[in-house]
């Protein structure tokens, strides 16, 4: 039996196109769902099986649908009314969905409420459709883990190529939007685990500020560094879903600073000649080894540099970073992911089989016939001889030490020698440094390879610059229309 879909549903739909045509009734919501869910069938548990979803919504096309009798009764709440999003699997929601962070430990976990960026999801009328596979803990499980592994769900697969990197650890919410499987998706970062899989992937990933966007109800990594963001087909959608995530928790203290900020609204600076005017700095001294290595293309990104300049840009070249390649410590995210990861177990259902991290790792070895050693468990074992305090002077100076080489030794300092309103990264080479000083940086395509591997660029800024970072890249995009839907078989 096949399924007659209206002609409307077609790959790289846009949240504007389709809310016009929900508007004029062409469409429902819950038609869209549908859509979706079968693209899903057709392609991520067969054909080249992605392997991207890692659970979908039982109540998915019950709230599509009630959705759509609230939109003909009082009219559409907003942009992401009926629009179906999809969730990293370490955010946490109150309904039938679990929260893993990828374990078998947590397979059967029911949050017992909604993460507060979900909660802002389904206040703007958004359609929770699942959750996405993950890099394990995001990536805090073994060394030799490969990126979009999980031992819950399996790996997840390029859909560019199934020899090709992935990109950890929002594999899957990447890999969902890149293959039209979604509209958008939300991701979460420590260290490039939204930039990483957007450049993969030829999406868009927005990292934000950490403290724009609430850590409640996230399966943590990091206290410092830890953020969720959006990631989208294109620049605007991946704004519309900032605007809603953003916003001021009082019970999550990052989110405080945000109350002295002016609300943006991120969508009124998609300009299309917004990159006019903008100093861009470009940096070049990343590692021999990068330039050398399958993520670089120089024909590539020599072409970036030349559209903007062909936009009105005004490029510095060479910009200096003084601590780009010092010898950064590892050990706030050592302290870090014990103490905070040992807090959430801590708090779990008494029914659950874990409520540590030393209780992680005992059942992983109990249960290694599941596949939950794969690739051994290194890395958690490593944090787990950690002290589970954060009065260990190595921790204390690291955190201090991070903060002053990426701000003001790091971005900070290249910003204002230069005069420069964002700088431009090859692929995701400044991921660490914005990472470590709690800055923002969004991920945009910027063409293929010979081979067809995507190719993306990084615009990162100083703190709570998304606006800008959102107005440049949205000029770029536009000039370029780069972004290609990957060719999938069924």
């Amino acid at each position: 039996m096949t399924i007659k879909f209206n002609p409307f549903f077609r790959d790289e739909l846009t949240i504007h196109e389709i809310q016009r045509s929900m508007e004029n009734a062409v469409i429902t919501s819950k038609e869209l769902v549908m859509y979706y869910l079968h693209q899903i069938a057709k392609y991520d548990q067969a054909g080249p099986r992605l392997n991207s979803i890692l659970e979908i919504n039982p109540d998915a096309l019950f709230i599509a649908e009630s959705l759509d009798y609230e939109r003909k009764a009082t009219g559409a709440r907003g942009p992401l009314h009926g629009i179906p999003i999809f969730l990293k699997d370490n955010i946490e929601t109150d309904d039938f969905l679990h929260t893993s962070a990828g374990t078998m430990a947590l397979s059967s976990h029911l949050a017992k409420e909604d993460a507060f960026l979900v909660q802002r999801l389904r206040d703007a009328g958004a359609v929770i459709l699942g959750k996405s596979n993950m890099t394990e803990l995001s990536n805090g499980m073994a060394t030799e883990m490969w990126a979009g592994y999980s031992s819950r769900g399996g790996q997840v697969v390029n859909p560019y190529g199934p020899e090709w990197f992935v990109g950890g650890s929002s594999s899957g919410s990447a890999v969902a939007v890149a293959a039209n499987f979604t509209v958008g998706s939300i991701g979460t970062e420590t260290d490039a685990s939204i930039l990483s899989p957007a450049i993969q992937n030829s999406v868009v990933g927005i990292k934000p500020t950490v403290g724009l966007i609430s850590r409640r109800g996230i399966i943590p990594f990091t206290y410092s560094q830890d953020t969720a963001g959006p990631i989208a087909r294109t620049v605007t959608d991946a704004a519309l879903l900032l605007e809603v995530l953003a916003g001021v928790d009082q019970l999550d203290p990052a989110t405080h600073k945000y109350s002295y900020i002016s609300p943006q609204n991120y969508s009124s600076y998609l300009d299309r000649n917004g990159l006019k005017g903008a100093r861009i700095g470009i940096f070049t001294d990343a590692s021999k080894e990068f330039y050398k290595s399958d993520e670089y293309d120089d024909h590539l990104f020599q072409q970036v540099i030349r559209t903007l300049k062909g936009e009105g840009a005004t490029i510095v070249g060479d910009v200096d970073i003084p601590s780009f390649h010092r010898e950064w410590s590892w050990e706030v995210t050592l302290y870090e992911l014990k103490h905070s990861l040992d807090n959430y177990l801590s708090k779990l259902s008494p029914q659950l089989p874990v409520h540590s991290v030393s209780e992680l790792i005992e059942y992983n070895k109990s249960n290694a016939e599941e596949g939950t050693l794969k690739y051994g468990q290194d890395k958690l074992e490593q944090r787990a001889k950690i002290s589970d305090t954060l009065r260990n002077p190595n921790y204390i100076n690291a955190r201090l030490e991070d903060l002053y080489f990426s701000q003001e030794q790091g971005i900070d300092y290249a910003l204002k020698q230069n005069h420069l309103d964002v700088i431009l990264f090859p692929s995701y080479v400044g991921s660490t440094l914005c990472a470590k000083a709690g800055y923002p940086s969004i991920a945009v395509p910027a063409g293929y390879k010979k081979d067809g591997r995507p190719f993306g660029i990084t615009f990162a800024g100083a703190a709570f610059s998304e606006a800008t970072l959102i107005k440049l890249a949205y000029a770029f995009e536009q000039a370029t229309t780069f972004r290609k839907p990957p060719k999938l078989r069924g």
